[in-house]
């Protein structure tokens, strides 16, 4: 089931709002609770039930696990040491999240590799496994570290399936979100969090639907469908994918944390205006932001921890490595792996450059950073190589050049060997409102309020109340063409 879907917001998000808040009002708390747990499992089979008992079986594999290391601290006698169960913990999501999600990309790699011709198993990844997995791995972490004090299995069940995350996060901490589902405040219906809830939705589903939506036609043209491209619609493409990515992304995250709002549950902030950062480090402090702290935490920090003496040197290897894997999270190919490796490099660059203290001008900083994030979009965006290096050569101008007509009749350019003409977005069924299209995001990344800057100074009001009927009667109009989250295919 999709946010962005009839479905979703006429009938499944207000039946399970109204029996939640009317089995809390009767008092009958760990009814509601068990209602949610069954409206978020009910809304993960939508897709496909056969992989029901998937996420239900790592539910109980690792809160057993889980279990198993806290009540070892009580045991005298250990028969088994914990660090033992979390390796096996561990080995087990890994390989789980490794069968569904590359067991394809190794046979193609070793048949590649060795000549063979091993039949591919053509596996189709279970929506969400990424995230419930990577969640749970915390999880075990903490409970290995002793920082799990929460042990409810209806809470834990809900943490990990609770329906706004489930799919594409944001990424969940049991800490923060397990005791949320217990506190009394949150059990009675609170007016302002219902329409602060609504706000953010709809201006997520805006996002998706009159933005993301839009730029995904003249990226997929130029990725999937034209066969070359010239100059600037190579350019266009690019940023049409680094424009479709984040609007599509972070208004997933605005309605994620919109619809927790609506149930009195606080999602963590995942994106702030990642498109103003002035360098690599603080892009990850702003993009995916759970992510990052996921990565920070459960990733570098034991890289780091795992060399006898840390310099500065051996923490830029942990950056790096961190990343790589964060890579090879993403998606099953070399793509990802050379994205990953891209972002790592930049981080170490980045920090190299702050202990040197060489300064820069903000505008170059900026100019910069966002075209390093736009051209790593590239292999992000891209099936394989080879349609990575079709955009690269289009932007290098290898394919041609092709301008717009107008253009012409300058001077200086219409004198130059170019070609001119109508069409010069043809190639990926652009036309002159793409341009202005692309300028509309420029404006809003960089210059507008994001979403959580607007809800801190929201107020219920006749204006916020025209404003929330604008976006929502465009959203709901245009929603006729239906189309899955890009996260989801991660």
């Amino acid at each position: 089931m999709l946010f962005n879907s009839y479905v979703f917001i006429f009938l499944f998000l207000p039946i399970t709002l109204v029996v939640f808040f009317l089995l809390n009002r009767i008092r009958l708390t760990i009814a509601a609770n068990a209602w949610l747990l069954f409206a978020s499992l009910f809304f993960y089979s939508w897709w496909e039930i056969n992989y029901l008992p998937l996420i239900l079986g790592s539910i109980l594999f690792n809160y057993t696990i889980g279990s198993l290391m806290i009540d070892l601290d009580s045991q005298k006698k250990r028969f088994v040491s914990k660090g033992s169960i979390l390796v096996f913990g561990l080995v087990m999501n890994i390989l789980f999240l490794g069968y569904f999600k590359y067991m394809d990309f190794f046979l193609e790699n070793i048949n590649l590799a060795f000549g063979l011709d091993v039949p591919l198993l053509h596996i189709v990844l279970p929506l969400g496994i990424s995230f419930f997995t990577i969640t749970q791995i915390a999880f075990l972490v903490d409970s290995y570290e002793g920082l799990v004090q929460e042990r409810k299995l209806l809470n834990y069940a809900l943490f990990v399936t609770f329906f706004p995350h489930l799919l594409a996060g944001p990424i969940l901490h049991h800490k923060e979100m397990m005791p949320q589902f217990d506190r009394i405040k949150n059990k009675v219906l609170n007016y302002r969090n219902l329409s602060l809830g609504l706000y953010l939705f709809f201006i997520g589903l805006f996002k998706k639907v009159a933005l993301a939506d839009q730029f995904s036609i003249w990226a997929k043209a130029g990725f999937d469908v034209a066969p070359s491209l010239s100059l600037l619609e190579a350019w266009t493409t690019s940023l049409c994918y680094t424009f479709q990515l984040y609007f599509d992304f972070s208004g997933y995250s605005d309605m994620a944390i919109g619809l927790g709002l609506m149930f009195n549950i606080k999602l963590p902030v995942n994106f702030n205006s990642p498109y103003k950062a002035t360098g690599v480090i603080d892009f990850w402090k702003r993009w995916h932001i759970t992510l990052t702290n996921f990565v920070t935490t459960y990733i570098y920090t034991p890289i780091l921890r795992s060399f006898k003496n840390i310099t500065f040197a051996r923490s830029m290897v942990a950056i790096f490595l961190a990343m790589f894997i964060s890579g090879v999270w993403h998606g099953a190919g070399w793509t990802f792996v050379i994205w990953g490796s891209l972002h790592g490099a930049g981080l170490v660059i980045n920090h190299y450059w702050k202990r040197k203290k060489i300064k820069m001008p903000r505008f170059l900083a900026w100019f910069i950073t966002f075209n390093f994030v736009n051209l790593s979009f590239v292999f992000f965006r891209a099936k394989d190589w080879d349609g990575a290096m079709k955009v690269f050569k289009g932007m290098a101008g290898q394919s041609g050049v092709m301008l717009p007509r107008f253009l012409g009749n300058l001077p200086i350019i219409g004198d130059l060997d170019f070609t001119f003409g109508k069409t010069w977005l043809a190639g990926i069924q652009g036309k002159d409102e793409t341009v202005w299209y692309l300028l509309i995001a420029f404006i809003v990344a960089l210059s507008a309020k994001n979403s959580i800057q607007m809800t801190d100074s929201f107020k219920p009001s006749w204006k916020s109340f025209l404003f929330l009927m604008v976006i929502a009667f465009y959203a709901l109009l245009n929603m006729s063409k239906v189309s899955e989250f890009l996260y989801f295919q991660f």
